[in-house]
């Protein structure tokens, strides 16, 4: 068994979306079904890809699950540059937020890379 908690990767995915949840906790009411649920999903995803990917067999599923997860937060990119356009959060929060995202997204870049130099051994 693999275990996902590990790796340096979802440790900071997992981190990010907890600053995330923070964030967009004082979204405004009529967002909770639209900006405020995207953001949260596209954050949670990232992780989730992670763990998934790291539970299943192989190689090549290990680098489909990061992919999806690279998705995922390249959505987050947009809604979170979104939610700082309409002034949900402060260019302070954004900008903390996009560090950690963008650190994220470096990671995920470099483990899909050696997971598929892995593959091809």
């Amino acid at each position: 068994m693999r275990d996902f908690k590990t790796l340096i990767v979802w440790q900071k995915a997992h981190q990010l979306t907890l600053a995330v949840y923070t964030a967009t906790g004082q979204f405004p009411r009529e967002e909770v079904y639209g900006l405020t649920s995207q953001i949260r999903r596209s954050a949670a995803s990232i992780p989730a890809n992670i763990a998934e990917g790291r539970g299943r067999n192989g190689d090549s599923e290990m680098a489909r699950f990061l992919q999806i997860a690279m998705g995922s937060a390249s959505e987050l990119e947009y809604h979170l540059w979104l939610a700082r356009d309409l002034g949900y959060i402060t260019g302070d929060v954004h900008a903390n937020l996009d560090t950690a995202l963008v650190e994220v997204k470096r990671m995920l870049n470099s483990f899909i890379s050696t997971v598929r130099h892995g593959a091809k051994s």
